[in-house]
């Protein structure tokens, strides 16, 4: 099928055109007979590079009225807003922060790309854009089987769908064992295929070589060191070396931040930075090392520009933002030729390389070291295989072990289908949290019209058998005992569903239901202290100590000075030094709160992460949360009468 067949603007056809683009993959052939330019509903679950976005845009661009982009991280709104934004005459907006605004400026747009979240906030505070919206693409809809993001993805969905019962969805979604349930649950076709533009070989590493699953070899020169570890960190520098050589470019998945630079260091101190890839001379690697320290000199930016000046780079979630995007953009622009990444890297970001080695396909999940889901490491081989640069892509697990374990990589990832999606939505939290959003916008105004809700939703679907009602009947009572929920008892009339402001005002400002009884609980307790004790560090305590308030680490060194520091500061906490409910949580808000009060006091960057052993993107990160929970607490402390503009003021001045 050629683009010029396509029931699209002359403009548009045009622009494709422009770029190489003029005939469809299969994948993007099936997705037009199964009428996704018609306004049909479609779950294409289809490897990565395949075409999805083409997809999406034939949707978005076809639709009779504005369309919705839903993503799961910002990273990859950034990436699909510049996309986007390239398509000629279509005006497009993005939202993806500030939960508690409506943002009805996004009404004036062909296509608005949002996170999840940011999708979820809008349709608790009414925003009108939603409203009109005539078609709804979500990217990585396989996320619904997520602990963190899923059940918001799910009841967004369910909502969306109970609210425009006409609304066009197409559900782009990685290769899964149970697609189908997805297209049944979205009433939708299901074009599901394991075709890509450059073919994929994947295989193992042991003892100097590689076995590939299509019967190939490939043998590398590895100088064997002693310890396991340090044979799988030699066999996967070789492995790098040998792509570059060839005029490739490497993805390296380590399980750790430590491991990624220690591994980005080592190829860098290889000298790789020569001609030997196009787009990547020493002259370039110089000139980005410079990007990268105009971005900001934190330690950790001081090293990559480092490793950058040799073609390399790392990438983890405690680099800054500014720092990951100009990677990415280097790789993608092959300025680079390698990043050492942590799995992060592999969630949906377009990064493709020539080859992809996975060094360690375990992680330590605070209690042992478990191996990696099957989903996330065919993400990670699916990043192998430039289109249009390479003829294939390769991925390569390493094995520093026997025999035998060669043999358990083969079986349960080479081999191996992904794992089935399943829903999150029954835990507790995620109840607690859509069952008060449901009532609390107005969606639902009694405990049949939230169950009619939970009928639509995924976790419905998969578990028909659940009483839904008795479900809502206990979480209900909860929220009621929470002061959030008016039940109706008082009254006589159970049948009756409302917020109380104080419900409302929790939703409104998306936090958690437990994180907004715990900001009751301290606005109550800072109302009761003497004002002298009432400090930026009151306020910073509280928020600090919410579960909504991503947590940090305490170092054995640095657990004896945060523990004297919260003496010496213990008039300024509502929380009584020997009265926390785990103390090393509280002690862990604590630093944050020292952290944030360190920020306002006017410290830079670098002396916060040289002090507190935290890195510049985690900073970054924390910050936008801070800011968040203090307009959290100051519209919930409007709410219980408390007198305490000192949320106020520590936003204003963060």
């Amino acid at each position: 099928m050629h683009v010029r067949d396509l029931p699209l603007p002359g403009r548009i056809l045009e622009h494709y055109e422009s770029q190489g683009i003029e005939t469809l993959y299969p994948p993007q052939v099936a997705a037009v007979e199964a009428g996704v330019t018609e306004g049909e509903r479609l779950v294409a679950a289809i490897p990565t590079a395949s075409g999805k976005t083409f997809i999406a845009e034939l949707a978005m661009l076809t639709a009779e009225g504005p369309a919705l982009y839903i993503v799961p991280l910002r990273a990859l709104a950034r990436e699909k807003y510049e996309t986007f934004a390239e398509l000629p005459g279509v005006s497009v907006g993005i939202s993806t922060g500030d939960f508690d605004s409506t943002d009805e400026d996004l009404a004036d747009n062909d296509i608005v790309v949002a996170t999840a979240e940011k999708v979820d906030s809008a349709i608790r505070t009414g925003a009108p854009w939603i409203e009109s919206l005539a078609c709804v693409v979500v990217d990585e809809v396989h996320l619904l089987g997520s602990d963190g993001r899923g059940p918001t993805l799910e009841v967004t969905l369910a909502t969306l769908q109970r609210r425009a019962p006409g609304l066009q969805i197409v559900a782009l979604s990685a290769t899964v064992d149970n697609p189908e349930d997805i297209a049944d649950w979205l009433d939708a076709d299901l074009v599901e295929t394991t075709w890509r533009p450059v073919s994929l070989r994947t295989g193992v590493y042991a003892d100097g070589s590689v076995t590939f699953d299509d019967d190939s070899a490939l043998g590398i020169d590895v100088e064997p060191t002693g310890p396991d570890d340090d044979d799988a960190t030699e066999a996967t520098a070789a492995l790098i070396a040998d792509a570059v050589a060839d005029g490739g470019q490497c993805l390296a998945f380590v399980r750790s931040r430590r491991e990624a630079e220690s591994l980005a260091t080592r190829l860098a101190d290889e000298s790789l930075a020569d001609d030997s890839l196009a787009g990547a001379s020493p002259n370039d690697c110089a000139e980005l090392a410079d990007e990268v320290s105009e971005i900001g000199a934190t330690e950790t930016g001081s090293r990559l520009a480092d490793v950058v000046e040799s073609g390399v780079a790392f990438h983890h979630a405690g680099v800054r933002s500014g720092h990951r995007a100009l990677v990415e953009s280097a790789f993608r622009e092959k300025r680079l030729k390698v990043i050492c990444a942590t799995p992060t890297l592999a969630a949906g970001v377009n990064v493709p390389a020539r080859r992809v080695v996975i060094r360690d396909l375990k992680r330590y999940t605070g209690e042992k070291m478990a191996w990696l889901p099957v989903l996330e490491v065919h993400q990670m081989c699916g990043r192998a295989g430039r289109p249009h640069l390479d003829p294939y892509g390769e991925a390569i697990l390493v094995n520093d072990g026997d025999e035998s374990d060669t043999e358990e990589l083969w079986d349960r990832y080479v081999t191996a289908e992904a794992e089935a999606v399943e829903s999150k939505l029954a835990a507790r939290d995620a109840l607690r949290t859509h069952v008060l959003s449901v009532v609390a916008s107005g969606f639902a105004d009694s405990r049949d019209g939230v169950v009619d809700l939970l009928d639509a939703t995924f976790f419905a679907h998969q578990s028909p058998d659940v009483n839904r009602a008795r479900l809502v009947d206990s979480v209900v009572e909860e929220l009621a005992e929470m002061e959030m929920l008016d039940d109706g008892a008082g009254n006589g009339r159970k049948d009756r569903l409302t917020a109380t402001e104080l419900g409302g005002a929790v939703s409104r400002q998306y936090v958690t239901p437990v994180t907004g009884a715990r900001l009751v609980e301290g606005v109550q307790t800072a109302a009761g202290m003497a004002d002298d004790n009432v400090t930026e560090l009151t306020a910073l305590e509280i928020i600090c100590d919410t579960p909504d308030m991503h947590g940090t680490y305490l170092g054995n060194r640095e657990r004896a000075a945060m523990y004297r520091f919260a003496s010496t500061h213990a008039a300024e906490f509502t929380t009584d030094l020997g009265a926390a409910e785990n103390f090393e949580e509280w002690l862990c808000a604590v630093k944050l709160a020292r952290i944030f009060a360190d920020w306002i006091a006017g410290e830079s960057v670098e002396a916060i992460v040289e002090n507190y052993r935290i890195g510049p993107g985690d900073l970054e990160a924390r910050l936008e949360r801070v800011e968040w929970l203090l307009g959290a607490a100051d519209a919930i402390a409007d709410v219980v009468n408390a007198d305490l503009p000192v949320f106020r003021e520590v936003r204003d001045r963060l």
